[in-house]
């Protein structure tokens, strides 16, 4: 059972025209994404990788209905392309985009809740329903079917993580990236709650970083409600307090947020916290009993 997405999934590309937005429509497109349309203002009538190109997303959406819409917008410009896509009746939202203003990533999350749509990110790599439909930027080569979820903060880190699951023969049901930015649409706990109702995950990766408090909220949701197994690795783990990481929610700004809170707080439910890649894929092993 796919959570979020699946190989039904219809998708529009807001931004299709641009060197990214191309790019990344062939790769998901070779991963076997179901892409009905893409958006660039100005540029309606082309046709990028045999997608036809619209001028708005509700032109778009006359013309096929979507499911799904995945941003590579400037992060000027993302907020009205958000609110646009939303309007429209776009239910999963994708947004690549990182330093989308503070203010303007407020009022995107605050009008999809009005609208009961889900937002991935900003700043993130996109999900995947392994095997099924890929929305985001990540390499195709490692997702494969498997029964381990993920839900991660850091973009490489997972597809490194991913990558060495993939070459020991464990593949993944779902991987969503949360995004990097100080207000994201999904956090730990959204996630864990999807990957409890699916039969088909039946262990969970967990990658976190240092700054905020996502992952103490996490560890106290496992212990009352979550019961399978979780691994989990911690990037930033050296970073000194105050230091800025390369994401705007990687900041240490108080005791909740360093790293030995996170460490001590996931580990007193249970959840091991690994030191390296292979260790996280020896641990997963373990879990599944291999």
């Amino acid at each position: 059972m796919a959570i979020y997405i699946n190989q039904g999934t219809r998708v529009l590309v807001q931004g299709i025209t641009g060197r990214q937005g191309s790019f990344h429509t062939e790769q998901m497109l070779t991963y076997g994404t179901k892409i009905i349309g893409g958006v660039s203002p100005g540029k309606g009538g082309q046709v990028v990788e045999g997608i036809s190109v619209f001028d708005t997303v509700f032109e778009a959406m006359e013309k096929e209905s979507a499911d799904a819409s995945i941003l590579f917008i400037p992060a000027p410009y993302a907020r009205d392309a958000a609110f646009e896509a939303l309007d429209a009746g776009i239910r999963i939202l994708v947004l690549i985009t990182e330093h989308i203003p503070l203010h303007d990533a407020v009022e995107i999350m605050a009008f999809a809740e009005t609208r009961k749509a889900t937002v991935i990110g900003p700043n993130t790599f996109g999900l995947v329903s392994s095997g099924l439909c890929k929305i985001g930027i990540m390499p195709n080569r490692y997702f494969i079917p498997g029964p381990v979820g993920v839900v991660s903060r850091s973009g490489t880190l997972c597809y490194e993580i991913v990558g060495h699951l993939t070459e020991n023969r464990i593949g993944t049901t779902t991987v969503v990236g949360l995004g990097g930015d100080r207000v994201v649409g999904l956090h730990f706990i959204d996630v864990l709650e999807k990957f409890a109702e699916d039969d088909d995950t039946k262990a969970v990766v967990l990658v976190g970083e240092i700054g905020g408090s996502a992952e103490e909220e996490a560890a106290a949701y496992i212990s009352s409600k979550f019961s399978k197994p979780v691994v989990a690795y911690l990037a930033g783990r050296s970073a000194p307090p105050g230091k800025r990481m390369g994401h705007a929610g990687a900041i240490v700004s108080g005791k909740s947020s360093t790293a030995d809170a996170k460490v001590e707080a996931l580990e007193a439910v249970g959840v091991p916290v690994c030191d390296t890649v292979q260790e996280i894929v020896d641990k997963t092993k373990e879990l599944l009993g291999r």
